[in-house]
């Protein structure tokens, strides 16, 4: 194999390791086995103290690793709270943020749970999330790293790709009395996206959504709390195009040229400029014209075309 293939190969290796959408992986079978176990742990403690049940799993899962970390099996802490002045339980010591950090101890999983819910509910820093709709998990998740809950800056985002992979969001309604349900219900109606909102990926530095059957401009529009006819425009596409299932759809303009790591791509079977220029978020003009093509040009299977 001559040195140009060896290279094409892998950068066609790195770019599905960057494209795949994460629905497409494999479950962890330890969460969804931890889902199973605490979901309905959560769900109470919803009911009672106004948390929203998806928040509470995505926590527990992402603190206790699923329940296999240490600090889980031994003390049975699922949520990383350490000690504080007011602690006056069992403790345990684990090198965290410092070296032999205090943590609390429990009996029981349970009381963990119970004790995350006082520990939120009763924290001046928190108060504002119970202004929050209960199920709003995103703003729920975004508002627990303001307050600085993790110092981790990724970690409203991880939050929420937990919740949205594994569908936590279901659990949030089945805390909810009679009315609060029913209203819920009209709101699906308004929004019918929130019961299963798009997930958000990254390429080329740009967020983009994958579209699925039966979707809208209009609708993604409003879900995304973007003007559609932009989304028309980011995506080098006209108002009457129908989206088709699969299409990867940007939320802001794409770039001039691809990232580093894709410096040319050769084309395959069915790849027109347009569908190579979503794949790597360059905008179409720009592809044509770092390749001196005009716009009568069709790529051929086996054309290289410099994408920086």
């Amino acid at each position: 194999m001559n040195r140009i293939d060896t290279r094409y190969l892998l950068v066609l290796a790195a770019m599905l390791l960057m494209l795949a959408p994460l629905h497409a992986q494999r479950r962890n079978s330890r969460y969804s086995e931890y889902i199973r176990q605490y979901a309905p742990l959560a769900v109470e403690q919803m009911r009672q103290y106004k948390i929203p049940a998806s928040i509470t799993l995505a926590q527990g899962l992402l603190e206790s690793g699923a329940g296999y970390s240490q600090l889980a099996r031994k003390s049975n802490n699922h949520f990383g709270i350490k000690c504080h002045s007011n602690w006056r339980g069992r403790r345990v010591y684990h090198d965290d943020d410092a070296r032999g950090e205090c943590f609390r101890a429990y009996s029981h999983p349970r009381d963990s749970y119970e004790d995350h819910s006082l520990f939120l509910r009763s924290g001046a820093r928190y108060a504002f999330l119970f202004d929050l709709k209960i199920t709003d998990y995103r703003s729920w998740a975004r508002g627990l790293k303001r307050a600085g809950y993790a110092t981790d800056p990724s970690y409203a985002n991880r939050l929420i790709t937990i919740i949205e992979d594994y569908g936590l969001y279901q659990y949030d309604t089945q805390g909810l009395g009679k009315r609060a349900a029913h209203q819920w219900e009209k709101e699906l109606k308004k929004k019918p996206w929130l019961a299963n909102p798009h997930k958000v990926y990254i390429a080329n530095g740009i967020a983009y959504v994958v579209a699925r059957e039966g979707d809208e401009f209009q609708m993604l529009g409003k879900e995304l709390d973007i003007s559609w006819k932009k989304l028309v425009k980011y995506n080098d596409l006209h108002r009457d195009y129908t989206l088709e299932n699969g299409d990867i759809i940007y939320l802001k303009e794409k770039n001039k040229k691809a990232s580093k790591q894709f410096p040319f791509h050769v084309v395959r079977e069915g790849e027109s400029m347009h569908s190579i220029s979503q794949k790597y978020g360059i905008r179409l003009k720009n592809l044509y014209k770092m390749n001196r093509k005009d716009g009568d040009y069709i790529p051929l299977v086996g054309d290289r075309l410099r994408l920086r």
